[in-house]
């Protein structure tokens, strides 16, 4: 049975990156309100593109979406939902506290920690209280990458017992009276997540090994959480229809294969397959694909093709990357682009060519390790274990600022430091001191996607004031880590993107939030194209077709660019090379 069939009232999808999660909760969200339901769309992504799909300008309120009659959306702003966190925490205080306090409280709401409780909040009041979704049937929530969804999906719990457990009544949040008013509702919201009659999570998945390892933890993860009833979608199944065509039969091949290996937990979800098309999904014409008509013509035909540009492969890219024989490089982009598989082909490159590799990632979801596969000499693999760096974190504060506290001081200062918001603060000093690295070797670094890579950046300023009004001091690679981040001779991000409109145009709005930083971007990276190889397969012809455009709107925004060909790797646990010359390749 189809999962539309049986949809609860809230409808989560998570996934990886890229696996599609936003094209099947807008399909989703379309097809219930033409069956009559009246539909709310939320995401929950710091770097949402549902303005994009639904091509509709959405903000913090629901907005009515043209062309789908009973369904309506909105946008948590991050940001907007902390500026009004904020007065409402501070504006009670002010004329009664004196200005030096309430200046005090401000600073103490300025950090990256507020942003997430803020949007947090917005997200509970959505799915914890009834009365502010009434007038829906389904609440369909659109979330952020499965890294920062499950630690969204985990705060209901961990904030809920920090409340309980601190009464010192002051938190890196602020005064606790503000949050302790919220605590019914965080409440309400875990008690709707664990309720499989009116919640469902479906993980929304591809015909790819590392898509199908985070889905299955992904389950296990929501399991110990307490949430049961959850679903899985393949999305963008490939069949060949030209067997002729060594590409789409390689793709066939490749993706049976994977399913054939699925892990055992997710074999017992109820299962939905979605195929592959031969165009985005953006627009009320497209959407409605997904789950009716498979040949849409007027879709097709609005489609304006636009011969590709010659962009070098990525090999080119190297030789620059290597000059100076130290530095930091850093791969960027939407979820699913293969940020990960650059970053680790990179490293390999320039392990081979003599060079020491620092190899990590600062995305809780990404697996640098098993995108390498075997050991390589000359690089050493870590992830930032969040875990870890909190603990590590605590343990040093107590033993510097807490040090010359007396009983009560060090009580208070061990409720402030189990709070959630301590581990974005630990994950923070840890981004920073692998930076400093790179005064001494070659650092490749996986980020997390856009959403979240942008939250760490931008939050340098603000947990440089956190880290000192814990600690009493910053460390020196905390100090200077956005003077690094702006040299370019030290500093090379790569934005890595495919040749779709939605990775290009959040590859663009990146590339312009970076440069508000100072920060400007060293290349683009175009993954997974079939511009250089020869294709008869219906479906990947009029992929290849579409993909013109786009490599020509990366040209026109980058200052290099490079270009890396579908391919898949040799066998299940092969490391992908990206610099091997690629099959059917013309």
């Amino acid at each position: 049975m189809h999962f539309l069939d049986r949809a609860p009232r809230n409808l989560f999808f998570t996934g990886k990156g890229g696996v599609g999660k936003t094209s099947v909760a807008c399909a989703t969200a379309v097809e219930l309100a033409a069956r009559g339901r009246r539909v709310l769309l939320v995401s929950t992504d710091p770097a949402s593109n549902l303005d994009e799909v639904l091509e509709t300008k959405l903000g913090a309120e629901p907005r009515p979406i043209a062309g789908a009659p009973g369904l309506f959306a909105l946008n948590i702003d991050p940001e907007a939902a902390a500026h009004a966190y904020r007065e409402r925490m501070v504006g009670p205080y002010r004329g009664v506290l004196p200005d030096a306090a309430v200046r005090s409280i401000e600073e103490q709401l300025s950090g990256a920690c507020t942003v997430e409780i803020a949007a947090f909040d917005e997200f509970s009041k959505l799915l914890g209280d009834e009365r502010a979704t009434a007038d829906f049937d389904h609440v369909v929530f659109d979330t952020a990458p499965t890294g920062h969804t499950l630690r969204l999906l985990e705060l209901p719990a961990a904030w809920t017992g920090f409340l309980e457990s601190n009464v010192g009544g002051t938190s890196c949040l602020g005064p606790l009276a503000g949050l302790k008013a919220q605590q019914a509702l965080y409440a309400g919201s875990r008690r709707a997540l664990v309720d499989g009659t009116r919640t469902a999570l479906v993980l929304v998945s591809r015909a790819e090994r590392p898509s199908l390892s985070e889905a299955e933890r992904t389950r296990r993860e929501l399991a110990a959480l307490g949430i049961e009833r959850q679903e899985l979608v393949i999305n963008g199944l490939f069949r060949a229809q030209d067997t002729r065509d060594a590409v789409a039969v390689g793709m066939q091949r490749r993706g049976e294969e994977v399913l054939a290996g699925m892990p055992a937990g997710l074999r017992e979800l109820a299962r939905t397959e979605l195929p592959l098309l031969p165009f985005g999904l953006v627009g009320m014409a497209a959407l409605r694909t997904l789950f009716g008509e498979r040949t849409p013509s007027a879709v097709e035909s609005a489609v304006v093709l636009v011969p590709a540009v010659s962009i070098p492969p990525l090999a080119q890219l190297v030789p620059s990357l290597e000059a100076g024989g130290r530095g930091v490089i850093m791969t960027m982009g939407k979820g699913g682009v293969g940020k990960t598989t650059v970053a680790v082909n990179i490293a390999v490159e320039l392990a081979r060519r003599g060079h020491k590799v620092h190899l990590t990632t600062t995305d809780p979801a990404a697996h640098v390790a098993e995108a390498l596969g075997a050991a390589v000499d000359g690089i050493r693999v870590s992830r930032i274990d969040p875990v870890l760096e909190t603990r590590a974190y605590a343990d040093e504060i107590m033993r510097t600022a807490g040090a010359s506290l007396d009983a009560a001081g060090r009580a208070l200062l061990e409720e402030d430091l189990r709070s959630p918001c301590t581990e974005e603060i630990a994950v923070f000093r840890a981004f920073a001191r692998i930076v400093d690295e790179g005064e001494h070797g070659f650092v490749v670094i996986d980020t997390a996607p856009t959403g979240h890579t942008l939250l760490l950046l931008d939050a340098a300023e603000s947990y440089h004031r956190e880290v000192l009004r814990t600690s009493g001091s910053a460390p020196e690679e905390v100090r200077r880590l956005l003077p690094r981040l702006r040299d370019a001779e030290f500093t090379k991000i790569l934005l890595v993107t495919l040749p779709e409109a939605t990775p290009v145009h959040e590859a663009a709005a990146l590339q312009r939030d970076l440069e508000r930083a100072q920060i400007r971007p060293f290349a683009w990276v175009i993954n997974q194209s079939l511009v250089l190889l020869s294709v008869t397969d219906p479906v990947l012809v009029r992929r290849r077709a579409n993909e013109g455009r786009f490599h020509a709107e990366v040209r026109d925004l980058a200052s290099r660019v490079a270009v890396v060909p579908w391919a898949a790797p040799k066998s299940a646990h092969a490391r992908l090379d990206l610099f091997a010359a690629p099959r059917g390749a013309t």
